[in-house]
């Protein structure tokens, strides 16, 4: 999971952010910390609070591939047009080849 360069990345310590997705202040770092090393997995909502956060969409946390990772992180920035411009891009690339 790439929930402790994306928490760097925003600049926020661990237990902020734990607090940031509701979790209680007295266990935030702790789970944090536990989530960063893969000690546990946390629920699909809290991954979806997590990216909220720090502004990634939740399947970043979850790719497999660098560079997936990097283009759904780049996705998430994106506004709806230019999605879609970008879609419409890809699309006439691969169907130029």
């Amino acid at each position: 999971m790439r929930l402790r360069s994306a928490r760097l990345r925003a600049e926020i310590p661990q237990d902020r952010l734990g607090v940031m997705i509701g979790l209680d202040e007295t266990t935030a770092s702790a789970r944090i910390s536990r989530y960063e090393t893969g000690i546990h997995s946390p629920p699909f909502e809290i991954v979806k609070s997590l990216g909220a956060v720090l502004s990634v969409p939740p399947a970043y946390f979850f790719c497999e591939d660098e560079s997936l990772a990097e283009l759904v992180s780049f996705w998430g920035t994106l506004k709806k047009k230019e999605r879609d411009k970008a879609l419409q891009l890809l699309k006439e690339a691969l169907d130029a080849e």
